[in-house]
């Protein structure tokens, strides 16, 4: 049933499982990528598993839908990221297959097949520590002063954006402040930021030629930062990588030093950009809810988890695979067997939230219990989740307090989104101030 609020459909409820075996569900389709809300929910309802694939052909996947088999899977250690760590099996590794079908030579397809999201066990816990110091909550709260001054250094400009009266908050604001801050704290000068948010839209265009060039542009770009910072280190993330590097080899190679810079660059904005754009989004066409908030800001804490479940960015997570037999909601999933956990699913089932289909962001109004998934669970759970929360808190706050009479500038139903599969992401978001 569609929501008259938004251009989204929500089939929370779902509807009577089909007879008969359910065909592979093509990861690519349009219509799933348009609705994935009411999509996913039919999936939820049929099995605990779904079939899936990618472009409709390659290794079928299986989808899990539902809250409690979506948080078993994130956090049972049968279940790994990295095919080559399943024991006594030789398995074909689907990302690896789409890269190098995207034109991406292996040299640098290394760089984002071989990360932090990819590793397991101790290779996981070794490179998350090297980083995790930098986004305990202690760490995100010193940043909150920084973080509030570019949020308002970018509203001050926000109007001169304006084209005819309306501006784009995705371009002027959404997509500006997080790279901003994830830059300065990994060390990329601000003369090298624009660039890089070029570099991050060709990077999920989905299209060969830019993607590789991309890549090999961001990685060369990383080297020559990481030369300047050996000359003249500063007290930014980069320096302490170098550092650590340095001292001992062991613990972090020149390959993983540029792939963490990258990953931590590219995760450290595009969610939370989108974050922004579809809670602005959602926001501005939940009147009742927008009043709730600009009646009380002290509900902000509460409002972005409700946000980032009712409208997270990330739709599913990187694929697992089984290291062993193992059932999944009472269906048995083989050994080496594909399984893509799909947070959408988890985040709207009936069977953990009241009214899924409803915002509500009174749900939670302390904002201090976190039940939904948006930001993974396990030991993947999102190691930004803290920073992510801030910078959305923040960026709600100042934009309903600056511009109390802010306005979407085209129906609902008029959002364009970019079709990209496990992704909720808003192309552009034009607005009236």
């Amino acid at each position: 049933m569609g929501n008259p609020h938004d251009n989204r459909t929500n089939s929370t409820t779902g509807s009577a499982p089909a007879a008969g075996p359910a065909p592979t569900v093509d990861m690519m389709d349009p219509a799933l990528m348009r609705d994935p809300f009411g999509g996913y929910a039919r999936m939820r309802e049929q099995a605990p598993l779904v079939r899936g694939s990618f472009f409709g052909r390659g290794t079928p996947i299986w989808l899990v839908t539902r809250y409690d088999d979506v948080k078993m899977v994130l956090g049972d250690p049968r279940f790994v990221n990295n095919p080559a760590n399943v024991p006594g099996l030789d398995i074909e590794n689907i990302r690896e297959k789409e890269i190098e079908a995207r034109g991406i030579p292996r040299e640098y397809a290394q760089y984002v097949l071989d990360s932090v999201l990819d590793a397991d066990g101790a290779d996981h816990i070794r490179l998350r520590k090297l980083v995790s110091r930098t986004f305990t909550a202690r760490r995100v709260a010193e940043l909150r002063p920084r973080v509030e001054q570019i949020t308002e250094g970018l509203l001050d400009r926000l109007a001169g954006t304006a084209d005819d009266g309306v501006v784009d908050l995705m371009e002027h604001f959404a997509y500006p402040l997080p790279i901003t801050v994830i830059c300065e704290l990994v060390g990329i000068p601000e003369q090298d930021r624009a660039q890089w948010r070029e570099w991050g839209k060709a990077l999920v265009t989905l299209q060969s030629g830019g993607m590789a060039d991309a890549l090999r542009d961001m990685v060369g770009h990383i080297h020559e930062l990481i030369e300047r910072r050996r000359v003249a280190p500063t007290a930014d993330l980069l320096s302490g990588l170098i550092r650590t590097h340095d001292e001992d080899g062991d613990r972090l190679s020149d390959t993983e030093m540029v792939t963490l810079v990258l990953t931590l660059i590219l995760a450290g904005h595009e969610t939370t950009a989108h974050l922004i754009g579809n809670g602005t989004a959602a926001l501005l066409t939940h009147p009742d809810q927008l009043a709730l908030l600009r009646k009380d800001p002290g509900m902000m804490r509460g409002a972005v988890h409700e946000l980032m479940r009712w409208c997270g960015p990330v739709q599913a997570t990187r694929l697992r695979y089984a290291a062993r037999d193992v059932e999944v909601g009472g269906m048995p999933v083989a050994k080496g067997e594909a399984v893509m956990a799909v947070l959408v699913g988890a985040n709207h089932d009936p069977r953990e939230f009241d009214h899924p289909e409803r915002l509500d962001i009174t749900r939670e109004p302390d904002g201090r219990r976190e039940n939904h998934v948006g930001f993974g669970h396990g030991l993947h759970y999102c190691l930004g989740a803290a920073l992510a929360r801030q910078e959305g808190e923040v960026a709600f706050e100042a934009l309903l307090r600056r511009f109390p009479d802010l306005a979407l500038a085209v129906r609902p139903e008029e959002l364009e989104r970019q079709m990209m599969p496990g992704s909720w992401r808003l192309a552009r978001l034009p607005l009236r101030l």
